[in-house]
Formats: structure tokens, C-alpha cells, sequence
């Protein structure tokens, strides 16, 4: 019998009374937390705009040149935004393919695309993944890593289809570049003469929990497989609530992004706001392949290809550790560690990342 038919004076049991009590009890206790912790929040995130100098505040992020746009169309139908950077100069160096992570878009980029662009001698080629940016969903509905590898693919055969190449991807975007080396190894040497890695793991993101607290982790872990089903159920509800709570948003994109503990307000929000256009499905049905990613043997395709691999050194989210990791696997890497940075350590330290990075460049083109 439903719940609506039950006689007017039937009662619960005991034990589900009780339990019904201890729930409302807990969400009165919540809903009183969230109020003050958003109350709390509104007033941090106006005191961490109040930074006087921020080096960022005129950045045109959003207003990036290109020489040509284009929509690259994946083997199973997704369509990913591309945008092309012409050498002015050219010298005949590779061709740079640069490919962003979780979360992001081709804007991850913003600080090495103006250097270079500025430099004038190398073509580049940028592209949103799918489901990020400009990019349409996968319409395989198979996100993973390995789908990813195949987007990348795709990417490489219509924009670069004869010449040298050089591989640069930021955390999802480095693992896209592991599972493209799983998939075409025999591109490695040939074609791929180089590979960055920036704040990425070939296979310790279960191990790192995000850089959250040890219990917290512990007790989350088990929910992140139902993440996706609770997005297909009401992932519009939860993308209206992320509009609605973006100051919490901002807050963790400076706790979880940033090492710096005062980094540029302008920074935070346009990494913010790539985060925010993300949607809820996109980032649920990831999180199971980024725990699941395992890419150590897919290292052995970039042996006797230069590889440089960067990392901050308060990353929480692929920590040190994953770095030191990869180079125990590709023991003729370079790795550089930057001081004082988090997780976007291309945007947050871009001077120290392009200090690194041309001369890697140079040396390998």
C-alpha cells in the first residue's frame, strides 16, 4: 500500500520515527550551516577581490586571436571547437597542439599562447575536449580517457597532417596525451617529438582524493560512482544551484587551484568561470574515468622523445608526488617544480612556466 492510502491513523514504526526525527534533525542542522557558511563566504570572497595591484585585473582573457576556426569532427560524431595560431615567421618548428583538462577550455593556455604568438615562429593549434568549452558533448556517451586519446587523434589528422609535433596538455589534457600514446604509439618519434606535462597523473588520482581531508575522502569515495546518475536525474537543478552559490564556487577554485594564498582575484575568476560553463554531466561522468585512469605503460611510447613535465609544488590535485612518479617511469625526463603554485600552474605562475617552457622548445625544435 502507498503511503498516500495508509488509514488516517496508522503510525510509523518506532525505529522509522526515529529515523525520520534523526533526518529532519540533520538537514535543520544543515540548511543552518549553509546559511551561515554562504554568509561566511559572500564576505571572504569580497575581502579576496579587495586586492589592491592585481598584476591580471586588464587581461582580456576571453579575447584570444586566431588565424583560423574550425570544427573538427571526431569517428564517433562529437564536434570539437579548434582554433589555429599561424607562424608569422616561419622557421620550419613543429606544429604546438595544446590540450587542456577537467573543468577547463583552450583559454588554460591564455599566458603561452600570447608569448608565443608574440614570438611569431611556431604555428599552434588549440581545441576545447569534448564536453568542455565550445565542444559538443560525446555523442558515444563514452567518457573516458581512451575516447579522449581518439578526439586528439582526430584533431591531429585535420590540422596537422604531415610534420613535426610537439604535445602540450595540463592535467585531463596530459592524460589525453597518454591514452593518444596507448593508442598510436608509432606516432611517438615519428611524428611526436616532443611532449610538456603540466600537473598531470598517469594513474594516482585515487591516491591523492583530491586534496581533501583524509576522512573526508574516505567517506566520499563510495558516492562518486552515483554522481552520474544524480546528474541525469537533475542536472539542471544542480547547474542553477552552482549559479546561485558561485562565491562557494570562487572560493574553491582559489582553494583547489591556486598554491598562492593572495593569487590575482582576475585569475581566479576567469578559471572560475571556465568551471562554471562546464556542465554537471560533463563533470560527473569524468570523475569516474580520472579514478579509474591507469596510463604507466603508455609511458614507454614516449621513451626517446623529449618530455618535460611541470608541476607546482602546492598542487593539490595531482600533487608533486604524480610528477616524480612519471619520471620514474621516463627517467630521461626533465622536471621542473614551480615554487609556490597550485593545480592551473600555467596561469598562476606563467612566467616561471615559460621560463621552462621556450627554452624546452628551443632545444627540441
Amino acid at each position: 500500500m502507498s503511503p498516500a492510502k495508509l488509514p488516517a491513523k496508522a503510525k510509523l514504526p518506532a525505529k522509522r520515527v526515529k529515523q525520520v526525527g534523526i533526518a529532519g534533525a540533520v538537514v535543520g542542522i544543515a540548511a543552518a550551516g549553509l546559511a551561515t557558511a554562504f554568509a561566511v563566504e559572500r564576505a571572504l570572497v569580497r575581502k579576496s577581490l579587495n586586492v589592491p595591484g592585481d598584476p591580471h585585473a586588464d587581461e582580456e582573457f576571453n579575447d584570444q586571436a586566431f588565424d583560423e576556426e574550425l570544427t573538427v569532427t571526431a569517428a564517433d560524431g562529437t564536434d570539437l571547437h579548434v582554433e589555429i595560431v599561424e607562424a608569422k615567421h616561419p622557421a620550419g618548428k613543429p606544429t604546438i597542439v595544446f590540450v587542456h583538462g577537467f573543468a577547463l577550455d583552450m583559454g588554460t593556455f591564455y599566458f603561452q599562447r600570447q608569448v608565443l604568438t608574440e614570438r611569431g615562429d611556431q604555428r599552434m593549434v588549440f581545441y576545447d575536449q569534448p564536453g568542455h568549452g565550445r565542444s559538443s558533448r560525446l555523442k558515444s556517451g563514452d567518457y573516458d580517457i581512451a575516447a579522449l586519446g581518439k578526439s586528439l587523434a582526430a584533431v591531429l589528422d585535420a590540422t596537422v597532417p604531415d610534420g613535426h609535433i610537439i604535445l602540450v596538455g595540463h592535467s585531463m589534457g596530459g592524460m589525453t596525451i597518454m591514452a593518444f600514446a596507448e593508442q598510436y604509439p608509432e606516432w611517438f618519434g615519428r611524428r611526436v617529438t616532443g611532449v610538456v606535462l603540466m600537473s598531470t597523473s598517469a594513474g594516482l588520482i585515487d591516491k591523492s582524493k583530491l586534496g581533501l581531508p583524509t576522512l573526508v575522502a574516505r567517506a566520499s569515495a563510495p558516492f562518486f560512482p552515483l554522481w552520474g546518475v544524480s546528474a541525469r536525474l537533475g542536472g539542471g537543478a544542480i547547474d542553477r544551484a552552482r549559479v546561485v552559490s558561485s562565491d562557494l564556487a570562487w572560493l574553491l577554485t582559489r582553494r583547489y587551484g591556486f598554491g598562492d594564498s593572495r593569487p590575482s582575484p582576475s585569475l581566479v575568476t576567469f578559471v572560475e568561470q571556465m568551471n562554471s560553463k562546464t556542465s554537471v554531466e560533463t563533470l560527473t561522468k569524468y570523475l569516474h574515468t580520472l579514478y579509474t585512469h591507469n596510463r604507466f605503460p603508455a609511458l614507454s611510447a614516449l621513451k626517446g622523445v623529449p618530455v618535460l613535465v611541470l608541476v607546482g609544488t602546492k598542487d593539490y590535485l595531482t600533487p608533486v608526488t604524480h610528477s616524480e612518479e612519471i619520471l620514474r617511469h621516463l627517467p630521461e625526463a626533465e622536471l621542473v617544480k614551480i615554487d609556490n603554485s597550485g593545480h592551473v600552474v600555467m596561469l598562476e605562475k606563467a612566467d616561471e612556466v615559460n621560463a621552462a617552457l621556450l627554452p624546452f622548445l628551443d632545444r627540441i625544435s
